[in-house]
């Protein structure tokens, strides 16, 4: 009777487990934040007591799962609303190379080391730093190379200025501009930050997207 019990538990939580994670829309592993990892391993604990437990009801454990499911739900809808909760929570892209050269500050400030970064460049079949001209370590912990083109001419990543109304003030450093310029651009066309959803810099050019433009 009890090994008939634990199968029973452990396929009904296969099963249980699958259809939460399809609510919540994780496809990978390497997709989940930090709140999604809490969750993930919150969820593992309870299941794994559960089975083991066989003697307490099977609803003490479905119970915690799904508020812990509400909960991630909530908090990925207040992280798509508010930019500074994302970024508290979620990180935020960590620019490591910049023109074929190492940011060591940034991989210090992110516990990236040297052997991390080599890695990832020669899984990505990658063997000089100096072949590539931007690499992002991303907030999952991969990382994004942009090689240069085969003539090493240099490219127009476009950088991000504003985000949901916010100034990415190390994106103005890196292109050499100020604050100063950036409200210049936008009293030009009689905007506000606030009125701005994304704006990025490519080619000396600024481009605008409003909030007005996108669906809400």
């Amino acid at each position: 009777m009890e090994l008939f019990n634990v199968i029973f538990r452990t396929l009904f939580f296969y099963f249980f487990i699958t259809l939460c994670y399809r609510i919540m829309g994780k496809r990978e592993i390497g997709e989940l934040g930090i709140i999604d990892l809490i969750v993930s391993i919150l969820i593992a604990e309870l299941v794994a007591i559960s089975i083991e437990n066989i003697n307490d009801s099977i609803f003490l454990t479905i119970l915690p799962i799904s508020l812990l499911v509400i909960l991630e739900l909530i908090l990925a809808y207040i992280s798509i609303k508010s930019r500074t909760f994302r970024t508290i929570f979620g990180g935020k892209p960590s620019l490591i190379i910049v023109d074929g050269k190492i940011n060591y500050h940034e991989m210090v400030k992110q516990r990236y080391s040297m052997d991390d970064l080599l890695l990832s460049l020669r899984q990505k079949e990658i063997r000089n730093v100096e072949d590539v001209e931007y690499a992002f370590l991303e907030p999952n912990g991969k990382l994004s190379v942009f090689k240069y083109n085969f003539f090493k001419i240099k490219g127009s990543y476009p950088m991000p200025l504003i985000i949901d109304g916010n100034i990415q003030k190390k994106a103005l450093k890196y292109i050499h501009k100020d604050k100063s310029w950036l409200d210049a651009c936008l009293a030009h066309k009689n905007l506000t930050y606030k009125d701005i959803f994304y704006a990025f810099y490519k080619k000396d050019k600024i481009y605008l997207v409003k909030k007005s433009d996108t669906i809400s």
